[in-house]
């Protein structure tokens, strides 16, 4: 498990509708805030998400920012929906309406990792056991999910708050500890309550976050089986990482298509 620091945290910026607004810039490329609703749409496609979890992009002309809809469910997610953040998680043009709790996730992750273009917060089902048994590592047992390497960090918050929480990220704090915990992966489970993947690109996390679903699975299943799991190696995680990476684009195209009914 990781552990990221201790001490009290502060709860005055718990979420809800925002207070504060960030100063105007830029705007983000028409472009990219209709993938970012595209990205809403697959990931409830594809169960990766339900009425719970969200998506953000990196803004692209402004790399301090992010783009993430407002408090609702990805599956409802419109272009208008769509509300650009500063890494503080104060939101630009939120206008009064209500924002994700846990904004904080993305906004500390995109401050500690320049390379990552998008992140993926979700309560996948499947994955969600893994962050509870220790002694049980969630690793790569599929070619497609090599990414995750042959043990994903597992976020515990207790070690930052105590036990008297949520397991809600919902402040700058616990979202830096989360990033920290995260470090150079590119998933982290959240005991008790999920999982957080990143990419490179928007369509990277999104494919990440499905096929860390689907590698979940196949990890539970191969375990019911009993006897002992061979997983993937290090260099195998490398070197397939490398090889499959770059199809992303091919899974997208299909994932939309379906979710847009086309199949």
């Amino acid at each position: 498990m990781c552990t990221s620091g201790h001490g009290s945290v502060d709860i005055a910026n718990t979420g809800g509708v925002a207070g504060t607004s960030a100063a105007p810039g830029p705007k983000a490329d028409p472009k990219l805030i209709d993938d970012l609703v595209t990205a809403n749409h697959i990931l409830f496609g594809e169960g990766v998400v339900d009425a719970f979890g969200h998506v953000s992009v990196r803004h692209d002309k402004r790399p301090d920012r992010f783009l993430l809809a407002r408090n609702m469910a990805p599956v409802q997610v419109t272009a208008e929906d769509i509300v650009e953040f500063d890494l503080d998680g104060a939101p630009v043009d939120a206008n009064g309406r209500a924002v994700y709790l846990e904004r904080f996730i993305h906004g500390e992750i995109y401050r500690a990792r320049p390379d990552v273009m998008a992140v993926v917060h979700s309560h996948s089902m499947a994955v969600l056991p893994f962050g509870l048994v220790p002694t049980f590592p969630f690793r790569a047992v599929t070619h497609m999910g090599s990414f995750i390497g042959t043990c994903a960090p597992v976020f515990e918050i207790r070690d930052v708050v105590g036990d008297d929480n949520d397991l809600l990220i919902t402040n700058g704090k616990l979202g830096k500890a989360l990033a920290e915990c995260l470090g150079d992966s590119v998933v982290v489970l959240m005991r008790g309550h999920g999982s957080t993947a990143v990419g490179t690109s928007l369509k990277e996390a999104v494919f990440r976050a499905v096929y860390t679903e689907q590698n979940a699975r196949v990890l539970s299943e191969a375990a019911r089986l009993g006897g002992p799991i061979t997983g993937l190696s290090e260099a195998e995680t490398r070197t397939a990482t490398r090889v499959i990476g770059g199809q992303a684009t091919r899974a997208w195209d299909m994932w939309r298509m379906r979710a847009e009914g086309k199949v």
